[in-house]
């Protein structure tokens, strides 16, 4: 071995030494939280994936990271990532109108877009169908935008593209609701959910008012009240998304939220909480996800 060569190993060494006792360094800060959010889980007759990500230094906090689990409706901000990007590229506009047929509003699943224009034949600007996809839930406008983009493969397609690899979009809500075992085919990890946060955050994937849409969506929505934000004080600013399932023989298979947290003085965390293969209530499972979020807002907090 010639001196430069022995040189660039030791280099090398000295890396994987220095790299190796920051990760150790980071793990021993997070500890505390670590232990907290152990307690809140145990005990509990589910699978809880957990991935927390201090968006300013990169600090990490995963439990169950590599675990494949059902997102629900937390697919719709891939979606709505998918959706975005053609809008970007200038194959899709916010102002252009989507023609909703009656027979587009389905009926047995949940729809404020449906409720509001039970009879359908009418135009909806593309831009609104993304609020009632990611600000409501809505699963028919889910499904119309799954329709324009050209289906859920398309979908999965795109966010590998962006560099999230672990993560499957096979089937739509209509589909998922006809066969109770479709919901498992649209899968994610907490570590890949949260990759995909740090990349809704970083702001790099969009033209700057595609951007600040899509945040103001993930921003005003009307559902889990009782989760991330559910113990957060009030005006908190989250932009998160929801998945639910039903509960079939007594359990729930899905309750999950995922979303970007702003502390007070403007600082961020992402965080992904999923409860699967629950035998506990839904008020349980919301609470574990609500006490998860505000110990990380605690900590994250008073750092």
């Amino acid at each position: 071995m010639t001196v430069k060569q022995l040189s660039k190993t030791m280099k090398n060494i000295i890396s994987c030494i220095v790299l190796g006792f920051v990760s150790l360094q980071l793990q021993a800060q997070l500890q505390p939280l670590r232990e907290e959010i152990n307690q809140i889980i145990a005990g509990k007759n589910a699978t809880v994936g957990v991935a927390i990500l201090n968006l300013q230094n990169g600090d990490t906090l995963s439990i169950n990271r590599q675990t494949h689990l059902p997102m629900q409706s937390v697919y719709k901000l891939h979606l709505a990532l998918a959706v975005l990007d053609q809008v970007d590229r200038g194959k899709l506009l916010l102002d252009q109108k989507i023609f909703v047929k009656k027979s587009d509003l389905l009926p047995n699943t949940y729809s404020p877009l449906r409720d509001k224009h039970p009879e359908g034949n009418l135009d909806v600007p593309l831009r609104d169908l993304l609020r009632y996809s990611v600000s409501e839930s809505d699963n028919v406008a889910c499904d119309l935008l799954f329709r324009l983009v050209g289906g859920p493969k398309k979908v999965q397609n795109y966010i590998h593209k962006i560099g999230i690899k672990n993560v499957a979009i096979a089937a739509t809500e209509d589909q998922m609701h006809q066969d109770w075992a479709a919901q498992f085919t649209n899968w994610t990890t907490p570590k890949a959910m949260m990759q995909l946060l740090k990349k809704v955050n970083d702001q790099k994937l969009f033209s700057k008012n595609n951007q600040d849409f899509l945040w103001e969506i993930l921003t005003t929505g009307s559902t889990g009240m009782n989760r991330i934000k559910g113990m957060l004080p009030k005006g908190t600013v989250v932009a998160h998304k929801t998945g639910t399932s039903g509960s079939k023989n007594g359990v729930l298979d899905a309750i999950n939220d995922a979303g970007i947290v702003v502390l007070p003085d403007g600082k961020r965390f992402a965080i992904v909480v999923f409860v699967a293969n629950s035998k506990e209530s839904m008020k349980t499972d919301e609470a574990i996800i609500a006490q998860i979020s505000k110990a990380a807002w605690d900590y994250f907090g008073n750092k």
